[in-house]
């Protein structure tokens, strides 16, 4: 497109902004093949819609769209209400492709109440609404079982499929089948139970359904005394059977306060290419429903203009009639009728916690399905995270840590790892024998290898660390500041982690003077940075066995004149130790090594005998 067609282009569209009304609405743009590409809502459309073409405009995703518009179509409302319920249809018919993308990646499960003669009840993942009434859907099929087991149990609705008509039951059409035998069953199709009594236990089902258990269990307690009272115990045992059985099953749900009756909760939860929303839906004081969607962005929408959408979309869904709509923060919008809240105490202060809880844990489980098909997602959160912990200016893709180690000052080693992306580079591991300290000095060995190692660096010219973390407290934190910064003028952050009284760690530190910083010790980026810990106390302690045993077996064999590496290992082959050496005879030695090899050997080990 020449720059002049652009310019045409764009009065074109100023033109409709112009002679848009300031009323309520729903409002459409179109591509160059009048596809539509965007579809948004408004209290005022003029405002709104002309809010896309201020030169100040500042979103980058929103210019993109802007770039695309070639036409504009509106459609005006009486209420912002209105416009949103259009605005959530429009979305769902034509898809659009810059508008926020529903994340539905799979049917869930409903149950079906049909709208037989015998009405049946199962589970179905196709909705049509001539078949019968929809409950669900639901998130979780566990919970969705055990409400169909409880009504199987309670009521013994059919399950066969067969059309069951009345004149088809009224001449005998029909026969029982196994379910009857079995007792699953009370053969309404040949008279055995009743029209009216099934259709009563369908009732029941519904309300369960609905959530409303308690209207049914006091509807079951005036039944099963009634029963008592007229002498028909045999009855009254039977519905105090499923009185204790749906006792037993609301006993197990949720119980926030039975003051609680059809209230919405919604809370959302986001980063910056998606948004969670859950919805948790409360009758007679239970927990009856609880959902999860997410949303894919398009062009950076703000978490109130997605919980906007998702609770029109859910409460659409789930057919919500609540009058009152628990969220954690104010919604600008209006539905008829309906009350938004936003408790900071008492129970539905703990529904909206709850819910956020579901989102968060909705979120994580989600990330973590991501992570398992992409393994580097989860280093960079990782990485972020830690950034985030400690102000760093960029993430810490390279981490350095050291660890000294030695016994009453002797065969003192130093040891430094480099875990790069959250994981240990092995190749890139250093050992260090300590060279200017006499004596247990662990401060002094850590200032020597910290300057030889970063000065070496610097010489070579080769990249700096992000992030050097000390194995030990603030201590070890100043003397590794006092190096870097000091001597070698060098800006690298430096955090540390100490250790409790029982040598484990327990709190990570950053800055000058070193502060705790809050962190989970369940946590995955507790867990990465003690695995660094780990690492490097291991990686030392391995070097200074290995400098000790060299050592040890030097000061016996290495210093005897006239004994090379290969005699050595000869004779260390055949008899496994020094000490053996030490003790064996002259003519053993002789058959490993030679005569005149084990006259020096055997000299060497005996002076005081000859």
């Amino acid at each position: 497109m020449t720059k002049e067609e652009n310019e045409k282009r764009l009065e074109y569209l100023k033109g409709i902004v112009r002679r848009l009304p300031d009323k309520p609405g729903s409002y459409q743009f179109y591509d160059e093949e009048h596809t539509i590409i965007y579809v948004g809502k408004a209290k005022s459309l003029k405002n709104r819609v002309s809010s896309y073409f201020h030169t100040e405009v500042d979103r980058f995703k929103t210019k993109v769209l802007v770039s695309k518009i070639f036409d504009i179509s509106y459609t005006v409302v009486n209420t912002e209400e209105d416009a949103l319920l259009l605005e959530n249809s429009l979305i769902k018919k034509y898809n659009p492709r810059y508008n926020v993308l529903l994340k539905d990646g799979k049917t869930y499960p409903s149950i079906v109440i049909t709208n037989e003669f015998f009405p049946r009840i199962f589970k179905t993942r196709t909705i049509n609404k001539h078949w019968g009434s929809y409950y669900g859907p639901y998130a979780k099929v566990s919970a969705m079982y055990d409400v169909l087991n409880l009504i199987k149990e309670l009521y013994q609705p059919r399950t066969c499929r067969q059309p069951i008509t009345k004149e088809g039951v009224e001449s005998g059409r029909y026969r029982v089948c196994l379910d009857y035998h079995i007792k699953k069953c009370k053969g309404p199709c040949v008279g055995k139970q009743t029209y009216e009594d099934y259709q009563k236990n369908i009732a029941q089902a519904r309300e369960i359904l609905k959530g409303n258990t308690r209207e049914v269990l006091k509807d079951l307690k005036d039944e099963m005394l009634r029963l008592s009272e007229e002498l028909r115990f045999e009855e009254a045992e039977e519905v105090k059977r499923k009185y204790l059985a749906l006792d037993g099953f609301v006993s197990k749900s949720q119980v926030v306060s039975q003051t609680i009756d059809k209230v919405d909760v919604f809370t959302i939860t986001s980063d910056e290419k998606m948004a969670f929303i859950n919805y948790i839906h409360v009758s007679n004081g239970s927990i009856n429903q609880s959902f999860t969607i997410e949303y894919k962005k398009k062009l950076n929408e703000t978490d109130e203009e997605l919980l906007q959408l998702g609770i029109v979309e859910i409460r659409e869904r789930f057919k919500s009639d609540s009058k009152e709509i628990i969220v954690q923060k104010e919604v600008d919008v209006e539905l008829e009728g309906v009350k938004f809240t936003i408790p900071k105490l008492g129970d539905k202060k703990m529904l909206l916690d709850l819910s956020m809880m579901n989102c968060k844990e909705y979120k994580f489980d989600r990330l973590k399905q991501a992570e398992k098909l992409n393994p580097e997602q989860k280093q960079t959160r990782l990485m972020k995270e830690l950034q985030d912990k400690l102000h760093l200016p960029s993430l810490p893709y390279q981490i350095e840590c050291f660890d000294n180690s030695n016994i009453s000052g002797t065969d003192a080693v130093a040891a430094c790892i480099v875990f790069k992306k959250m994981k240990p580079s092995k190749s890139d591991y250093k050992r260090y024998n300590i060279k200017t300290v006499v004596g247990p000095d662990d401060y002094a060995s850590m200032k020597e290898v910290v300057h030889r190692r970063y000065s070496r660096l610097i010489e070579e010219e080769q990249p700096l660390p992000d992030l050097i973390i000390a194995d030990g407290g603030k201590g070890q934190m100043e003397v590794i500041r006092e190096v870097i910064q000091d001597e070698l003028n060098l800006d690298i952050p430096i955090a540390g982690l100490a250790k409790d009284d029982r040598h484990r760690t327990n709190e990570l530190l950053y800055g000058f003077p070193p502060m705790k910083i809050a962190l989970k010790v369940e946590s995955e980026l507790f867990h990465v940075l003690t695995h660094i810990q780990d690492e490097v106390h291991r990686f030392a302690i391995t070097f200074h066995r290995d400098k000790r045993s060299k050592r040890a077996l030097h000061s016996e064999l290495d210093d005897i004149k006239g004994i090379g590496p290969k005699t050595r290992d000869e004779l260390l082959n055949a008899l496994k130790s020094v000490k053996k050496i030490r003790e064996a005879e002259l003519p053993t030695l002789s058959e490993i090594i030679g005569p005149a090899k084990a006259q020096i050997i055997y000299q060497h080990f005996h002076k005081e005998e000859i």
